[in-house]
């Protein structure tokens, strides 16, 4: 699995968030409130949805609370919607993943990156920026095994250290 290192604009997202960890994953919540109201929001620039969360792999362990966000990306003339909040993501590096399989799956995708991609590559994970994951057409659902989604790892050169 080679990823794609690709450097991105900041983007001006509009979504809701819930402080979650893995042991207490709201995620399916969050997006049962979100996915409805997505409709509302006018000016979008992509049609995807972004599952997106800022943690520190270093001192992760499945009881570490974090912030996730179910959010699109906007124009910044976008009004802000009742209930939902606004978030900045930064212009920055990213490694981006494609993670085919369930969401259970999904945990040996992480493994692969956190523990056999990144020790080896020329990058290491940037644990201040957020990760997040994007999910367009080729996202058929959590259980659905030909489930597509890209998985972008905010990175560093090693280099630059």
């Amino acid at each position: 699995m080679t990823p794609k290192i690709v450097t991105i604009q900041a983007k001006s997202m509009l979504g809701m968030r819930l402080e979650m960890s893995l042991i207490d994953n709201k995620t399916g919540e969050l997006f049962q409130k979100f996915m409805p109201r997505k409709k509302e929001i006018a000016r979008t620039v992509s049609p995807g949805v972004y599952a997106l969360q800022q943690y520190d792999f270093k001192s992760f362990n499945p009881n570490t609370l974090f912030e996730k966000w179910a959010c699109v990306e906007i124009n910044s003339s976008q009004e802000v919607l009742n209930g939902m909040e606004t978030f900045q993501l930064n212009a920055g590096l990213y490694a981006v993943f494609m993670h085919k399989g369930t969401t259970k799956d999904f945990v040996k995708t992480m493994g692969y990156i956190t523990q056999a991609w990144a020790p080896n590559s020329a990058f290491i994970i940037d644990n201040k920026r957020p990760h997040f994951e994007y999910l367009d057409a080729k996202y058929l659902g959590p259980n659905n095994p030909l489930s597509e989604e890209e998985i972008w790892i905010p990175i560093k050169k090693k280099s630059d250290f």
